[in-house]
């Protein structure tokens, strides 16, 4: 990135900072992508990891948001990501006769037919209205005096970061360069326009500059800290909101459906994931450390309050598998309430060469992407094609629903069981193949990791192989799921993972046991925080463990 310069420097590689990579390097312009941590170590492997229209913003009577996120929603499950991006049923459970099911029920009809009115529907089934009587047979877990009947309705789900790994790829697939760790120190100028940063590599030491014509901030809640940078705070300001989720295994809520309840400030959202639940989520204030958002025992509480309002079996903290915190980027307005602020994103270009992209919501990423780069196009000096990300599957998606169909072949060939080679479908897609030519070569791959059934070796190496996954960390916290699938969040795992990834990265018997260590310093870190009684004392804890791994 440093040798020539380029047309357009991504800082930040969210999913809006790494979809703004791909659609400038699909518009034929030459781009750079950098990430100061890794791949969606923000926000974007801590959400609810919903691609969803918001069904609570018809309420508010915002039609053009839902309406665009539905349309994004059909894109990534029929055309962009049908390997990455799933339907999921919710039931609703309604509290009071009469009046609630006409206006529930309405405003879930008026979704329905939003989603179908733009092409992009057909991938999910229409809502339903159900009795008392049938809604417990969907969800025996309800109490019986906890509904007088129920809605179930159609969103989608994906896994958050696995979803940014797979973006990332992509964007370099089509010719943009791309580095994590790699941190900006600052903007450089000519006179009040920016032309490039410096950027420091945090792994092999060593600062470099990069030059770019036109430089995107997409680093979300980071947005504020990195204009400072060019002295600028900008037109507007985005402000962190707190939002934690509890994952709890599948046998402890009896349902075939997700749930959704309503809260007094807001929804609450009980998820299936795989063989767990995550249970979501809060949305408060947060001014503390921006890199660790840490979950107090107050926050764990909410949570468990809310969904036993409705459970007849209570759920107690012995329950809780894995807890994870995220902040979002919201654009600050007149209002105090956090869940109140805009979930609509903002592009803007406060100096020329630089601009900036906030606020938005994980399913409308595309589009946020698409007006971050249009408006860096107005900056060229050249014609420039219009946005093609509609109509550019992500990698592994081309093929895939072939390749799902000959699952039990693929099973045969292999000597996998078909629920292993249908979980590798589903998080790598066509991909797959990658990772079977490893088990081919190495059958010891083809096992599970110890004390993390759910994965197997191969997919361990191939993180840091092929996923860019530099630490112990990346690969348990975020190219998989064990550390918070595990009620040893991943401890258990993580001397046989770290070996396997030093086959790849060259790690010395030194740099394996600081990872470790690192590791479980950080687990061990997070568990006191979640001791702590308030946001104050929980941040103090989760700080106890330092951030990167001396090489």
């Amino acid at each position: 990135m440093a040798e020539r310069e380029l047309d357009v420097l991504v800082v930040g590689a969210g999913v809006v900072g790494a979809g703004t990579a791909l659609d400038a390097a699909t518009r034929g312009l030459s781009t750079g992508l950098v990430e100061a941590r890794d791949w969606a170590s923000g926000t974007s492997s801590r959400s609810s990891k919903l691609i969803h229209g918001g069904l609570r913003y018809l309420e508010m009577l915002d039609f053009a948001l839902v309406r665009e996120a539905l349309k994004e929603r059909g894109l990534l499950l029929e055309r962009l990501a049908p390997h990455l991006v799933k339907p999921v049923p919710f039931l609703y459970p309604l509290q009071h006769k009469g009046w609630e099911r006409l206006y529930a029920g309405s405003g879930v009809a008026m979704y329905d037919a939003m989603s179908m009115a733009r092409g992009h529907g057909r991938g999910l089934p229409m809502h339903r209205h159900l009795t008392r009587s049938h809604a417990l047979r969907v969800a025996p877990c309800l109490k019986k005096d906890a509904l007088v009947g129920a809605l179930q309705y159609y969103d989608a789900q994906m896994d958050d970061a696995r979803y940014v790994a797979t973006l990332v790829r992509t964007a370099v697939a089509y010719g943009a360069k791309a580095a994590n760790r790699a941190r900006v120190t600052g903007f450089l100028r000519e006179g009040e326009r920016v032309v490039g940063a410096r950027v420091q590599d945090v792994e092999a030491g060593g600062e470099y500059e990069i030059r770019a014509k036109q430089v995107v901030n997409a680093t979300g809640v980071w947005t504020d800290d990195t204009q400072a940078m060019v002295g600028e705070r900008g037109q507007f300001h985005v402000r962190a909101s707190k939002g934690i989720h509890l994952v709890v295994p599948r046998d402890r809520i009896h349902s075939t459906t997700g749930l959704i309840l309503r809260t007094e400030k807001s929804v609450l959202f009980v998820i299936p994931w795989g063989r767990h639940w995550i249970v979501g989520t809060t949305d408060t204030d947060w001014d503390l450390d921006k890199a660790h958002p840490a979950a107090s025992s107050a926050d764990i509480d909410y949570l468990l309050e809310h969904v036993n309002s409705v459970l007849a079996v209570p759920l107690t903290r012995d329950d809780v598998q894995g807890v994870y915190a995220g902040l979002r980027p919201l654009l600050a307005g007149e209002s105090d309430a956090t869940s109140k602020l805009s979930r609509e994103h903002t592009v803007a270009h406060p100096v020329p060469g630089l601009v900036v992209v906030a606020g938005g919501k994980y399913t409308t990423y595309r589009v946020m992407a698409k007006d971050a780069v249009d408006a860096a196009v107005h900056g060229l000096d050249m014609r420039v094609a219009e946005c093609v990300t509609e109509d550019v599957p992500l990698l592994g998606a081309e093929g895939y629903r072939a390749l799902w169909n000959a699952r039990a072949r693929i099973a045969a060939r292999t000597g996998l069981h078909v629920v292993r080679v249908e979980h590798l479908l589903n998080r790598y897609g066509t991909m797959t193949e990658e990772l079977l030519a490893l088990i081919a070569e190495d059958p010891s791959l083809g096992e599970p990791l110890p004390a993390a059934d759910d994965y197997l070796r191969a997919e361990i190496v191939y993180a840091a192989s092929h996923e860019g996954a530099r630490h112990l960390d990346d690969v348990l916290t975020r190219r998989t799921r064990i550390s918070i699938e595990t009620f040893d969040r991943g401890t258990r795992s993580a001397r046989d993972a770290a070996e396997l990834m030093a086959t790849v990265l060259g790690w010395d018997k030194d740099q394996i046991e600081r990872e470790v260590q690192h590791y479980e310093k950080r687990v061990e870190a997070e568990r006191e925080s979640q001791r702590q009684p308030d946001d104050l004392t929980a941040d103090a804890a989760r700080l106890g463990a330092p951030d990167i791994v001396p090489l």
